[in-house]
C-alpha cells in the first residue's frame, strides 16, 4: 500500500527550513563546496559518519567547524599523531586521592560532533577506538559501558598525497564510513572570494540555529521520505553489479576483487531519502541514488593488482556501473 504522499510532503516542507537555515549559516563562512556542505547534512540526517579527502587547505576542517557552530550540539576536535593513544579519545580512569578510588575522565570521543583530523596519521589500535564507537554508539572505561550521546557523527579528514608517516585505514574499517567524500580546488571565481572574504575583515559570526531535539525531528521527517520497491530493487542491482559484474553485461570482472557490502545498500537507501529531503522531496527518485552512489561506493569496491596497473580508479568503475545497470 502506497502511503500519502501529500501528507509525507508536507512534513517534509513543515522541516525544510532546517536545512536552509544550516546551509546559510555554513555559507557565511565557506566559500562554495556545495557538495561538501550537502554531504555533511546527508551524513548527519541519515546518521552516517564522513571521510573527507583532499589535499591541504580545502577548506575541510574549516567546513566542519562550522557546521559544529551553527548546531547547538557539543563539539570536539581531536588531531590525530602517531603518539596519540586510545584512552587520549576514549578517556580512563583516574585514582582519586580523596576517595581511594578511581574516577571515570571522559575524553573527546563523548561530544555529539567529532572531527577526527588526519585520521591516518594516528596507529592503528587508536582507529579501532574510534571506529569501534562509530559502530557500536558506546565506549568501556574500565568495567563500565558509558553510551554516546545522541546524535553522534564522526567527520573525519584525511590527506592523500602525503603517506610518510601515515597508518592508511583497512577497507574493513573504511566500510564503517556512510561517505567518502573527495574535496576538489575550488573554481576560480570562488578562490577570489576566499581571498576577499579571509584576508579583509573579522570572520562573519555563525549562529547555532539547531540543537539535538530539531535533529532529532528533522530525522524522523527523513525517515518518513517514501522509498518505491523499484528503487530498492535499484539499489540492490547497483551492489550486486560491483559484486557479478558479467551478470549486467559489464566487463569489469577483471578489475574488481571485491564488491561493495550489505552496507553500501543500506548507507545508499538512508543516504538518498535524506538527499530527497534535501531537495524538498517526500520521495526517493534514482538520481537521489546516483547522486550519492560514488561517494558510497568508491571506498567499497576493491580493485585488482592489474585494474591498479592500468591507473583505474574505483570512481571510473562505479561511474560504468551506473551508465550501464538500467534505471527503473
Amino acid at each position: 500500500m502506497h502511503p500519502d504522499i501529500r501528507q509525507i510532503q508536507a512534513v517534509v516542507e513543515a522541516e525544510a527550513a532546517f536545512a536552509q537555515d544550516v546551509l546559510a549559516e555554513v555559507g557565511k563562512v565557506i566559500v562554495g563546496q556545495r557538495a561538501l556542505t550537502t554531504r555533511l547534512l546527508v551524513g548527519l540526517l541519515a546518521d552516517g559518519h564522513l571521510l573527507l579527502e583532499g589535499v591541504p587547505g580545502l577548506a575541510k576542517t574549516l567546513a566542519v567547524r562550522t557546521l559544529a557552530r551553527a548546531l547547538d550540539i557539543s563539539f570536539a576536535r581531536v588531531q590525530f599523531t602517531p603518539d596519540l593513544l586510545p584512552a587520549d579519545l576514549t578517556g580512563t580512569l583516574v585514582l582519586n586521592p580523596r576517595t581511594n578510588d578511581f574516577d571515570t575522565r571522559k575524553g573527546p570521543i563523548f561530544a555529539s560532533l567529532i572531527l577526527a583530523d588526519e585520521v591516518n596519521r594516528a596507529p592503528a589500535k587508536v582507529q579501532s577506538a574510534l571506529l569501534e564507537a562509530m559502530q557500536e554508539r558506546q565506549v568501556t572505561i574500565g568495567m563500565t559501558t558509558h553510551p554516546l550521546p545522541d546524535p553522534f557523527l564522526v567527520l573525519a579528514t584525511q590527506n592523500p598525497i602525503e603517506q610518510e608517516g601515515t597508518y592508511p585505514l583497512p577497507e574493513a574499517q573504511l566500510d564503517r564510513f556512510m561517505l567518502k567524500v573527495k574535496v576538489d580546488y575550488p573554481t576560480r571565481d570562488e578562490e577570489r572570494l576566499v581571498l576577499d572574504r579571509m584576508s579583509g575583515g573579522p570572520m562573519a559570526v555563525v549562529r547555532p540555529v539547531a540543537d539535538a531535539a530539531r535533529i532529532a525531528r528533522v530525522r524522523e521527517a527523513v525517515r518518513m521520505v517514501y522509498l518505491d520497491e523499484k528503487i530498492r530493487e535499484y539499489v540492490l542491482d547497483l551492489v550486486a553489479a560491483t559484486r557479478r559484474p558479467a551478470d549486467y553485461n559489464l566487463r569489469l570482472s577483471e578489475l574488481i576483487s571485491f564488491g561493495a557490502s550489505p552496507r553500501a545498500g543500506l548507507f545508499l537507501l538512508a543516504g538518498a531519502r535524506a538527499h530527497a529531503f534535501l531537495q524538498g522531496r517526500a520521495y526517493v527518485t534514482p538520481e537521489d541514488i546516483k547522486a550519492l552512489a560514488p561517494d558510497i561506493l568508491r571506498h567499497r569496491v576493491i580493485l585488482t593488482y592489474e585494474a591498479e596497473a592500468r591507473e583505474i580508479t574505483p570512481d571510473e568503475v562505479v561511474r560504468e556501473i551506473l551508465e550501464r545497470v538500467a534505471v527503473p
